[in-house]
Protein backbone atom coordinates (compact mmCIF):
# COMPACT_ATOMS: atom_id res chain seq x y z
CA UNK A 1 0.00 0.00 0.00
CA UNK A 2 2.90 2.48 0.85
CA UNK A 3 4.52 1.75 -2.28
CA UNK A 4 1.19 1.91 -4.37
CA UNK A 5 0.76 5.53 -2.68
CA UNK A 6 4.20 6.63 -3.49
CA UNK A 7 3.75 5.46 -7.31
CA UNK A 8 0.30 7.56 -6.97
CA UNK A 9 2.45 10.43 -5.60
CA UNK A 10 5.10 10.59 -8.33
CA UNK A 11 2.90 10.36 -11.10
CA UNK A 12 0.32 12.76 -9.71
CA UNK A 13 3.67 15.31 -9.68
CA UNK A 14 5.01 14.27 -12.92
CA UNK A 15 1.61 15.37 -14.43
CA UNK A 16 1.42 18.56 -12.71
CA UNK A 17 5.30 19.03 -14.15
CA UNK A 18 3.90 18.37 -17.17
CA UNK A 19 0.96 20.90 -17.08
CA UNK A 20 3.10 23.39 -15.94
CA UNK A 21 5.53 22.93 -18.82
CA UNK A 22 2.54 23.21 -21.10
CA UNK A 23 1.50 26.40 -19.44
CA UNK A 24 5.14 27.97 -19.79
CA UNK A 25 5.33 27.19 -23.38
CA UNK A 26 1.73 29.00 -24.04
CA UNK A 27 2.71 31.76 -22.10
CA UNK A 28 6.09 32.39 -24.31
CA UNK A 29 3.94 32.11 -27.74
CA UNK A 30 1.67 34.96 -26.42
CA UNK A 31 4.39 37.30 -24.36
CA UNK A 32 4.97 39.38 -26.99
CA UNK A 33 1.42 40.48 -26.87
CA UNK A 34 0.49 40.68 -30.48
CA UNK A 35 -2.62 40.08 -32.21
CA UNK A 36 -2.77 36.27 -32.50
CA UNK A 37 -2.74 35.30 -35.67
CA UNK A 38 -5.85 32.99 -36.96
CA UNK A 39 -4.83 30.04 -38.71
CA UNK A 40 -6.68 31.19 -41.36
CA UNK A 41 -4.44 33.86 -41.96
CA UNK A 42 -1.04 31.13 -41.56
CA UNK A 43 -3.35 29.06 -44.48
CA UNK A 44 -3.53 32.17 -46.74
CA UNK A 45 -0.08 33.43 -45.92
CA UNK A 46 2.46 31.06 -45.01
CA UNK A 47 1.39 28.41 -47.81
CA UNK A 48 4.14 26.58 -48.07
CA UNK A 49 4.74 25.62 -44.66
CA UNK A 50 1.59 24.61 -44.33
CA UNK A 51 1.81 22.48 -47.96
CA UNK A 52 5.22 20.81 -46.04
CA UNK A 53 3.26 20.03 -43.40
CA UNK A 54 0.26 18.61 -45.04
CA UNK A 55 2.52 16.24 -47.30
CA UNK A 56 4.69 15.23 -44.54
CA UNK A 57 1.74 14.14 -42.67
CA UNK A 58 0.08 12.50 -45.67
CA UNK A 59 -3.19 14.77 -45.44
CA UNK A 60 -4.84 16.95 -47.29
CA UNK A 61 -6.34 19.46 -44.67
CA UNK A 62 -5.43 23.20 -45.14
CA UNK A 63 -6.87 24.66 -42.20
CA UNK A 64 -5.96 22.15 -39.70
CA UNK A 65 -1.97 21.87 -40.71
CA UNK A 66 -2.67 25.80 -40.01
CA UNK A 67 -4.06 25.20 -36.49
CA UNK A 68 -1.16 22.43 -35.75
CA UNK A 69 1.82 24.71 -36.92
CA UNK A 70 -0.08 27.52 -34.81
CA UNK A 71 -0.15 24.84 -31.77
CA UNK A 72 3.22 24.27 -32.28
CA UNK A 73 4.69 27.55 -32.47
CA UNK A 74 6.12 27.17 -36.27
CA UNK A 75 7.84 23.37 -35.42
CA UNK A 76 6.99 21.62 -38.60
CA UNK A 77 8.34 18.53 -37.51
CA UNK A 78 5.83 18.48 -34.19
CA UNK A 79 3.30 19.70 -36.44
CA UNK A 80 3.39 16.57 -38.55
CA UNK A 81 3.25 14.46 -35.54
CA UNK A 82 0.23 16.16 -34.47
CA UNK A 83 -1.35 16.03 -38.15
CA UNK A 84 -0.53 12.66 -38.22
CA UNK A 85 -2.35 11.26 -35.04
CA UNK A 86 -5.16 13.07 -36.41
CA UNK A 87 -5.46 11.43 -39.45
CA UNK A 88 -5.29 8.39 -37.72
CA UNK A 89 -8.25 9.47 -36.03
CA UNK A 90 -10.74 9.82 -38.72
CA UNK A 91 -12.63 7.19 -40.71
CA UNK A 92 -11.75 6.66 -44.12
CA UNK A 93 -14.90 5.87 -45.89
CA UNK A 94 -13.82 5.76 -49.49
CA UNK A 95 -11.17 4.69 -51.81
CA UNK A 96 -10.50 7.57 -54.46
CA UNK A 97 -10.27 6.97 -57.99
CA UNK A 98 -6.35 7.73 -60.07
CA UNK A 99 -6.01 11.19 -60.54
CA UNK A 100 -5.29 12.45 -63.61
CA UNK A 101 -2.75 15.28 -63.85
CA UNK A 102 -3.30 15.56 -67.46
CA UNK A 103 -6.56 16.88 -66.31
CA UNK A 104 -5.08 19.27 -64.13
CA UNK A 105 -6.05 22.73 -63.72
CA UNK A 106 -1.88 23.86 -64.54
CA UNK A 107 -0.85 27.02 -61.86
CA UNK A 108 2.41 26.43 -63.08
CA UNK A 109 4.43 24.70 -65.73
CA UNK A 110 7.88 24.69 -66.69
CA UNK A 111 10.41 22.02 -68.29
CA UNK A 112 14.05 22.48 -68.61
CA UNK A 113 14.38 19.71 -71.10
CA UNK A 114 12.86 21.89 -74.05
CA UNK A 115 12.16 25.39 -74.48
CA UNK A 116 9.45 25.08 -76.62
CA UNK A 117 6.81 22.49 -75.22
CA UNK A 118 2.79 22.01 -76.08
CA UNK A 119 0.82 25.25 -74.33
CA UNK A 120 4.60 26.95 -73.84
CA UNK A 121 6.02 27.64 -70.71
CA UNK A 122 3.84 28.83 -67.53
CA UNK A 123 6.43 30.48 -64.89
CA UNK A 124 3.16 31.34 -62.64
CA UNK A 125 3.49 31.63 -58.94
CA UNK A 126 6.91 31.43 -58.32
CA UNK A 127 10.45 33.34 -56.67
CA UNK A 128 12.93 31.75 -59.07
CA UNK A 129 13.63 34.50 -60.94
CA UNK A 130 13.84 37.29 -58.15
CA UNK A 131 16.93 38.33 -55.58
CA UNK A 132 17.01 36.07 -52.40
CA UNK A 133 17.75 39.45 -50.46
CA UNK A 134 16.04 40.12 -47.23
CA UNK A 135 12.60 42.95 -48.32
CA UNK A 136 12.51 45.57 -45.24
CA UNK A 137 8.98 45.95 -46.48
CA UNK A 138 7.16 43.66 -45.35
CA UNK A 139 8.25 44.60 -41.73
CA UNK A 140 5.86 47.60 -42.46
CA UNK A 141 3.13 45.33 -44.50
CA UNK A 142 -0.65 46.90 -43.59
CA UNK A 143 -4.05 45.06 -44.68
CA UNK A 144 -4.22 48.77 -46.40
CA UNK A 145 -1.01 47.85 -48.66
CA UNK A 146 -2.44 44.37 -49.28
CA UNK A 147 -5.54 45.32 -50.74
CA UNK A 148 -4.39 48.06 -52.72
CA UNK A 149 -1.28 45.48 -54.12
CA UNK A 150 -4.46 43.31 -55.52
CA UNK A 151 -6.82 46.03 -56.74
CA UNK A 152 -3.40 47.23 -58.73
CA UNK A 153 -3.09 43.32 -59.86
CA UNK A 154 -6.58 42.54 -61.12
CA UNK A 155 -6.39 45.80 -62.56
CA UNK A 156 -4.37 44.54 -65.22
CA UNK A 157 -5.96 41.70 -66.21
CA UNK A 158 -8.37 41.70 -68.85
CA UNK A 159 -11.72 39.76 -68.56
CA UNK A 160 -12.34 39.83 -72.60
CA UNK A 161 -8.88 38.18 -73.09
CA UNK A 162 -9.32 35.36 -70.35
CA UNK A 163 -9.46 31.78 -72.19
CA UNK A 164 -11.08 28.70 -70.53
CA UNK A 165 -8.61 26.54 -68.88
CA UNK A 166 -6.77 23.68 -71.17
CA UNK A 167 -5.58 20.78 -70.22
CA UNK A 168 -1.49 20.16 -71.38
CA UNK A 169 -0.16 16.69 -72.51
CA UNK A 170 2.99 15.55 -71.26
CA UNK A 171 6.13 16.34 -71.98
CA UNK A 172 8.02 13.17 -71.42
CA UNK A 173 4.83 12.20 -73.91
CA UNK A 174 6.98 13.26 -76.86
CA UNK A 175 10.00 11.17 -75.81
CA UNK A 176 8.05 8.11 -75.40
CA UNK A 177 6.23 8.68 -79.02
CA UNK A 178 9.91 7.94 -80.07
CA UNK A 179 11.21 5.36 -78.25
CA UNK A 180 13.19 6.66 -76.51
CA UNK A 181 11.75 6.77 -72.48
CA UNK A 182 11.23 3.05 -71.63
CA UNK A 183 11.87 1.72 -67.44
CA UNK A 184 14.53 0.97 -65.64
CA UNK A 185 13.28 -2.65 -65.17
CA UNK A 186 10.20 -3.32 -67.35
CA UNK A 187 9.60 -6.29 -64.74
CA UNK A 188 8.84 -4.28 -61.93
CA UNK A 189 6.40 -5.27 -59.43
CA UNK A 190 3.48 -2.80 -59.55
CA UNK A 191 1.39 -3.93 -56.29
CA UNK A 192 -0.27 -1.10 -55.15
CA UNK A 193 0.45 -1.13 -51.14
CA UNK A 194 -1.11 1.18 -48.14
CA UNK A 195 1.95 1.79 -46.30
CA UNK A 196 -0.05 3.14 -43.41
CA UNK A 197 -1.69 -0.02 -42.87
CA UNK A 198 1.06 -2.26 -43.42
CA UNK A 199 4.65 -2.56 -42.67
CA UNK A 200 7.27 -1.33 -45.33
CA UNK A 201 8.78 -5.04 -46.61
CA UNK A 202 12.34 -5.07 -48.83
CA UNK A 203 12.10 -5.16 -51.31
CA UNK A 204 9.74 -2.21 -51.16
CA UNK A 205 7.53 -2.13 -54.56
CA UNK A 206 7.61 1.35 -56.25
CA UNK A 207 4.47 2.08 -54.99
CA UNK A 208 5.51 1.74 -51.42
CA UNK A 209 8.38 3.63 -51.78
CA UNK A 210 6.83 6.60 -53.80
CA UNK A 211 4.13 6.60 -50.83
CA UNK A 212 7.33 7.05 -48.37
CA UNK A 213 8.74 9.85 -50.38
CA UNK A 214 5.66 11.39 -50.69
CA UNK A 215 5.32 11.73 -46.51
CA UNK A 216 9.76 11.78 -46.38
CA UNK A 217 10.92 15.36 -44.80
CA UNK A 218 12.04 17.57 -47.60
CA UNK A 219 15.13 18.59 -46.22
CA UNK A 220 16.58 14.66 -45.68
CA UNK A 221 15.56 13.48 -49.07
CA UNK A 222 16.91 16.71 -50.61
CA UNK A 223 20.63 16.03 -48.61
CA UNK A 224 20.39 12.26 -50.23
CA UNK A 225 19.59 13.64 -53.74
CA UNK A 226 21.94 15.90 -53.79
CA UNK A 227 24.89 13.45 -52.94
CA UNK A 228 23.29 11.46 -55.86
CA UNK A 229 24.12 13.87 -58.00
CA UNK A 230 27.58 14.32 -56.44
CA UNK A 231 28.49 10.73 -57.28
CA UNK A 232 26.62 9.06 -54.40
CA UNK A 233 23.74 7.87 -56.49
CA UNK A 234 24.79 8.55 -60.08
CA UNK A 235 21.96 10.43 -61.38
CA UNK A 236 22.11 13.81 -62.17
CA UNK A 237 18.54 14.28 -64.17
CA UNK A 238 17.38 16.99 -66.61
CA UNK A 239 13.81 18.07 -65.58
CA UNK A 240 11.16 17.11 -68.13
CA UNK A 241 8.18 18.95 -66.50
CA UNK A 242 7.59 20.20 -63.52
CA UNK A 243 3.60 21.42 -63.54
CA UNK A 244 2.05 22.79 -59.90
CA UNK A 245 -1.72 23.12 -60.20
CA UNK A 246 -5.34 21.57 -59.03
CA UNK A 247 -6.24 18.21 -60.03
CA UNK A 248 -10.19 16.59 -59.31
CA UNK A 249 -10.86 13.85 -56.57
CA UNK A 250 -13.31 11.43 -57.61
CA UNK A 251 -14.76 8.22 -55.82
CA UNK A 252 -17.41 5.95 -56.30
CA UNK A 253 -20.62 6.00 -54.10
CA UNK A 254 -22.61 3.23 -53.02
CA UNK A 255 -24.25 3.09 -56.92
CA UNK A 256 -21.09 2.86 -58.31
CA UNK A 257 -21.70 6.37 -59.88
CA UNK A 258 -18.46 8.46 -60.09
CA UNK A 259 -18.89 11.62 -57.80
CA UNK A 260 -16.29 14.61 -57.59
CA UNK A 261 -15.62 15.55 -53.96
CA UNK A 262 -13.09 18.47 -54.99
CA UNK A 263 -9.83 19.59 -55.80
CA UNK A 264 -6.38 19.56 -53.96
CA UNK A 265 -3.32 20.80 -55.36
CA UNK A 266 0.03 18.59 -56.36
CA UNK A 267 3.19 19.44 -57.61
CA UNK A 268 4.29 17.09 -59.87
CA UNK A 269 7.93 16.04 -61.64
CA UNK A 270 9.11 14.10 -64.39
CA UNK A 271 13.23 13.93 -64.26
CA UNK A 272 14.64 12.59 -67.46
CA UNK A 273 17.85 10.14 -66.82
CA UNK A 274 19.62 9.11 -69.22
CA UNK A 275 20.66 4.91 -68.48
CA UNK A 276 24.33 3.39 -69.47
CA UNK A 277 23.99 -0.36 -70.87
CA UNK A 278 26.71 -2.98 -70.41
CA UNK A 279 25.34 -5.36 -73.30
CA UNK A 280 28.10 -4.46 -76.00
CA UNK A 281 26.89 -2.06 -79.04
CA UNK A 282 24.05 -1.32 -76.75
CA UNK A 283 22.11 1.82 -77.40
CA UNK A 284 21.67 3.94 -74.14
CA UNK A 285 18.17 4.71 -73.07
CA UNK A 286 16.31 7.66 -71.05
CA UNK A 287 14.58 6.43 -67.94
CA UNK A 288 11.98 8.53 -65.89
CA UNK A 289 12.27 9.57 -62.27
CA UNK A 290 8.51 10.57 -61.15
CA UNK A 291 7.36 12.46 -58.19
CA UNK A 292 4.64 13.83 -57.06
CA UNK A 293 2.81 15.43 -53.30
CA UNK A 294 0.23 17.69 -51.63
CA UNK A 295 0.83 21.62 -52.94
CA UNK A 296 3.58 23.44 -54.02
CA UNK A 297 6.50 22.14 -52.89
CA UNK A 298 8.94 21.42 -56.12
CA UNK A 299 11.90 20.95 -54.13
CA UNK A 300 10.79 17.83 -53.18
CA UNK A 301 8.41 16.66 -56.30
CA UNK A 302 12.18 17.04 -58.19
CA UNK A 303 14.42 15.11 -55.51
CA UNK A 304 11.85 12.42 -55.21
CA UNK A 305 11.87 11.72 -58.61
CA UNK A 306 15.65 12.10 -58.23
CA UNK A 307 15.41 9.24 -55.51
CA UNK A 308 12.84 6.79 -57.16
CA UNK A 309 14.84 6.74 -60.22
CA UNK A 310 18.19 5.50 -58.01
CA UNK A 311 16.57 2.99 -56.20
CA UNK A 312 14.78 1.56 -59.46
CA UNK A 313 18.45 0.77 -60.31
CA UNK A 314 19.65 -3.42 -59.43
CA UNK A 315 23.10 -4.25 -58.67
CA UNK A 316 26.26 -2.26 -58.24
CA UNK A 317 28.39 -0.95 -55.39
CA UNK A 318 26.01 0.15 -52.46
CA UNK A 319 25.12 3.83 -52.20
CA UNK A 320 23.21 5.16 -49.65
CA UNK A 321 20.89 7.25 -52.20
CA UNK A 322 20.27 3.97 -54.16
CA UNK A 323 19.46 1.75 -51.66
CA UNK A 324 15.69 1.63 -50.93
CA UNK A 325 16.26 0.58 -47.24
CA UNK A 326 18.18 3.20 -46.52
CA UNK A 327 16.11 6.01 -48.49
CA UNK A 328 13.00 5.20 -46.53
CA UNK A 329 14.66 4.55 -43.27
CA UNK A 330 15.89 7.50 -42.44
CA UNK A 331 13.80 10.08 -44.42
CA UNK A 332 10.67 9.79 -42.83
CA UNK A 333 10.64 13.04 -40.29
CA UNK A 334 7.91 12.25 -37.78
CA UNK A 335 9.91 8.87 -37.03
CA UNK A 336 13.19 10.43 -37.21
CA UNK A 337 11.71 13.66 -34.81
CA UNK A 338 10.22 11.28 -32.44
CA UNK A 339 12.96 8.94 -31.74
CA UNK A 340 15.46 11.90 -31.16
CA UNK A 341 13.13 13.69 -29.25
CA UNK A 342 12.49 10.13 -27.33
CA UNK A 343 16.23 11.33 -26.20
CA UNK A 344 15.16 14.38 -23.76
CA UNK A 345 12.93 12.50 -21.90
CA UNK A 346 13.34 10.92 -18.50
CA UNK A 347 15.60 7.87 -18.66
CA UNK A 348 16.80 8.09 -15.04
CA UNK A 349 16.12 4.08 -14.22
CA UNK A 350 18.43 3.01 -17.44
CA UNK A 351 21.47 6.13 -16.78
CA UNK A 352 21.26 4.48 -12.82
CA UNK A 353 22.05 1.32 -13.80
CA UNK A 354 24.29 1.80 -16.12
CA UNK A 355 26.15 4.28 -14.01
CA UNK A 356 26.13 1.49 -10.79
CA UNK A 357 27.75 -1.34 -14.08
CA UNK A 358 30.11 1.25 -14.61
CA UNK A 359 31.25 1.11 -11.07
CA UNK A 360 31.36 -1.92 -10.05
CA UNK A 361 33.49 -2.30 -13.15
CA UNK A 362 35.86 0.31 -12.11
CA UNK A 363 35.83 -0.87 -8.58
CA UNK A 364 36.83 -4.96 -9.92
CA UNK A 365 39.80 -2.99 -11.48
CA UNK A 366 41.50 -1.03 -8.72
CA UNK A 367 41.00 -4.20 -6.53
CA UNK A 368 42.99 -6.19 -9.15
CA UNK A 369 45.80 -3.54 -9.37
CA UNK A 370 46.30 -3.15 -5.74
CA UNK A 371 46.15 -7.28 -5.27
CA UNK A 372 49.72 -7.72 -6.85
CA UNK A 373 51.28 -4.91 -4.67
CA UNK A 374 49.82 -6.66 -1.41
CA UNK A 375 51.46 -9.98 -2.35
CA UNK A 376 54.86 -7.85 -2.86
CA UNK A 377 55.11 -7.10 0.13
CA UNK A 378 54.28 -9.93 1.81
Amino acid sequence: MHEFTNSSLAVEESRRAAEAARTSAERERLLVRSVPCTHRQIAGQLRALVDKAMGEAGLWAPEHAALALKQCEGEAHEAVVVLRAFRQSLKRGYTSETIDTRTMFVERRISSAFREIPGGQILGPTRDYSQRMLESDFARESAAAAAAFLAEFEKDIDPTRLRAPTCFSKVTDLLRAEGLLRPVDEDESREVVDITRSAIRFPAPRSARLQALARAETGSIMALAYAGMRGQGGDHPTIGEVRVGLVAIRVADARGRVRSIGRIRVTESENISKIKVKKKDAVPYLSLGYGLCFGQNETKAICMGMLDRGMRIKGGDFRPATSDEFVLYHTDGADSWGSLRSLALPAYAEFQSELELLREAMARRAASRAQPSAEARV
